[in-house]
C-alpha cells in the first residue's frame, strides 16, 4: 500500500487515478511515499524520510526546494504541457487586448450609465470610438523566447493568425522541435529577436539564469512600439526596469499575469491575477499527469517529466527491480554490479542515466534481494537512495 500526501485542492480526476486498494490519499498522511501539490510552498516544510517523490500539478517548481530534494534522492515531477491550451488561449487574449484598447473601450461604455437615450449614446460612441482604435496582429512579428511545450504551441498558432513568427531557444528539445512549424524563423540571440519583434512572449522557466532576463539592457534592444507578454514567471522581468522603459517610451506596453504594485494604474500595462492555467480543464489535466507520473515512479521506478532527475524508463523484465540514485561519479554503478555478482544474481536488463551531478539506475535481476544484499548496495560510496521492488 502506497501513501500519498496532498496539499491544496487537487482535481478529483487526478485523485481518482490512484486505485483505492493500492493507495491511501490524504492531506493528513504521516508517512507518505509521495507528495502531490499545486502551489504549496515546501521550502519551510520538513518532509518525512519516507518521501520518495514530489509531483507538482503544474509547470513551475519554484515552490519546491529542488536542489535540497536532489541531494536526498527525492524525485521532483512537474506537468509541462498539461496546461498549455489554457495558457495559449490567454496569451491570444493578451495579444488582442494589447493590439487594441479593448479594455479602455469597454470601461468607457460602462461609464455611460447616466444616459437613457440609445440614439444619443450611439452618436457619442461613434464620435469617441477613435480613442480606442488600435492595429491588427495580422502581419505583425511575434518573438517567442522559449520554444518548449507552450512556446511552440503559441508560435504555431500565431502563424495561423497571420503573424510572422521568430523564436529563440538555445536548449530546445527534440520533442519541441518536431512540434514546431518550419515557418518559425530561429534566431541566434535574444538581442536579434528583440530588435525585430512587435510583440514578445516569454516562455522560459524561473531559474537563476533567467532571473531578470528582461532588464534595462534587453529592453533597450526593442522597438519603441513593441509590447511584452509575460505569462511565464514574474522573476523573468525586472519590474523596476520595465517601469523605467515604459516611462521613457523605450517600449509601448506590458501585458502580464503577474501584478506588482509599481505596475498598477498605468494605461500602458494590462495585468491579470495569475490566471494562466486557471481553467477546469487545465487543473484536471495537470492533476491526472502528476498522478500518473507519481504512480509509475512508485510502482516501477520510471521517471518522466522530472525537473531534477534524468528521464529514465525500462519495461519490467520479471524478477526483482532495483533502483538507485547516486552521485554522478565513476565506479558507483560498477561497485553495485559487483555486489550483485558476488551474490550470484544475474542482471536481466538495466538502464543508467545521468543529469548534471545526479545519476539514476534501474536494474532488473533474477531472484530475490535479501536484507544483506540491500545493505551492501546502500553502503556503496556515492549511492544516495536505494529502492528494491
Amino acid at each position: 500500500m502506497y501513501n500519498i500526501r496532498t496539499y491544496n485542492a487537487i482535481s478529483s480526476k487526478g485523485l481518482n487515478r490512484f486505485p483505492a486498494d493500492e493507495y491511501t490519499v490524504s492531506s493528513e498522511s504521516a508517512a507518505p511515499d509521495g507528495v502531490l501539490l499545486r502551489s504549496q510552498k515546501l521550502h519551510t516544510e520538513v518532509l518525512p524520510e519516507s518521501v520518495l517523490a514530489v509531483a507538482r500539478a503544474g509547470a513551475g517548481t519554484n515552490n519546491i526546494p529542488t536542489e535540497d530534494y536532489t541531494q536526498q534522492g527525492i524525485v521532483v515531477f512537474n506537468t509541462p504541457g498539461a496546461n498549455a491550451n489554457a495558457v495559449k488561449e490567454l496569451i491570444v487574449a493578451g495579444l488582442l487586448l494589447g493590439s487594441r484598447d479593448i479594455y479602455g473601450g469597454m470601461n468607457y461604455v460602462q461609464e455611460l450609465g447616466h444616459m437613457d437615450d440609445s440614439g444619443e449614446m450611439g452618436k457619442l460612441l461613434e464620435k469617441e470610438k477613435k480613442r480606442f482604435a488600435g492595429s491588427e496582429i495580422t502581419g505583425k512579428t511575434l518573438g517567442v523566447i522559449g520554444l518548449g511545450a507552450i512556446g511552440s504551441i503559441i508560435a504555431n498558432l500565431a502563424l495561423d493568425l497571420g503573424m510572422n513568427v521568430i523564436g529563440y531557444d538555445p536548449a530546445i528539445s527534440v520533442e519541441a522541435a518536431w512540434q514546431l512549424s518550419s515557418r518559425v524563423e530561429r534566431m541566434d540571440s535574444i538581442e536579434s529577436l528583440l530588435a525585430r519583434a512587435d510583440f514578445i512572449t516569454l516562455h522560459v522557466p524561473a531559474i537563476p539564469a533567467t532571473k531578470h532576463l528582461i532588464n534595462k539592457d534587453t529592453l533597450a534592444q526593442m522597438k519603441p512600439n513593441a509590447k511584452i507578454l509575460n505569462f511565464a514567471r514574474e522573476e523573468i522581468v525586472s519590474t523596476e526596469d520595465m517601469v523605467a522603459a515604459l516611462d521613457s517610451g523605450t517600449i509601448a506596453g506590458y501585458i502580464s499575469d503577474f501584478p506588482a504594485p509599481a505596475l498598477l494604474g498605468r494605461k500602458d500595462v494590462l495585468l491579470m491575477p495569475h490566471i494562466g492555467a486557471s481553467t477546469e480543464e487545465a487543473e484536471e489535466n495537470c492533476a491526472v499527469m502528476a498522478a500518473d507520473q507519481l504512480m509509475d515512479y512508485l510502482e516501477n521506478g520510471n521517471i518522466r517529466n522530472s525537473v531534477n532527475f534524468p528521464p529514465t524508463k525500462m519495461a519490467r523484465n520479471g524478477g526483482t527491480r532495483i533502483t538507485f540514485a547516486n552521485s554522478n561519479v565513476p565506479k558507483v554503478l560498477g561497485s553495485v554490479l559487483a555486489v550483485l555478482a558476488d551474490a550470484e544474481l544475474n542482471v536481466v536488463d538495466m538502464v543508467n542515466k545521468s543529469r548534471g551531478d545526479i545519476a539514476y539506475n534501474i536494474i532488473d535481476v533474477e531472484g530475490a534481494i535479501d536484507a544483506g544484499i540491500e545493505a551492501a548496495i546502500a553502503a556503496v560510496e556515492g549511492v544516495i537512495r536505494l529502492r528494491v521492488m
